[in-house]
């Protein structure tokens, strides 16, 4: 049987602005944490899991992006 993808969430501005702010604050909350933030923006506490995972993700890519752009013009003293 195969397994059915769930559809993909739509984020508001107001909901993005909230899950950034909460990013910034705090990389991995906790379920409890994550369960307030369902509460405040709408959505379940599993959407909640999968945004920031794919949040940090990003977040890895831009660091090891910006590690190599520092290295390929490196500051002249």
């Amino acid at each position: 049987i195969p397994v059915k993808k769930k559809p993909r969430t739509f984020y508001s501005a107001e909901q993005l602005e909230e899950l950034e702010k909460t990013f910034q604050e705090d990389h991995y909350p906790d379920s409890e944490k994550r369960r307030e933030i369902a509460a405040v923006i709408g959505v379940t506490p599993q959407r909640i899991l999968v945004w920031f995972q794919n949040r940090r993700a990003k977040w890895r890519k831009l660091q090891k992006l910006s590690i190599k752009g520092n290295r390929k013009y490196p500051a002249s003293s």
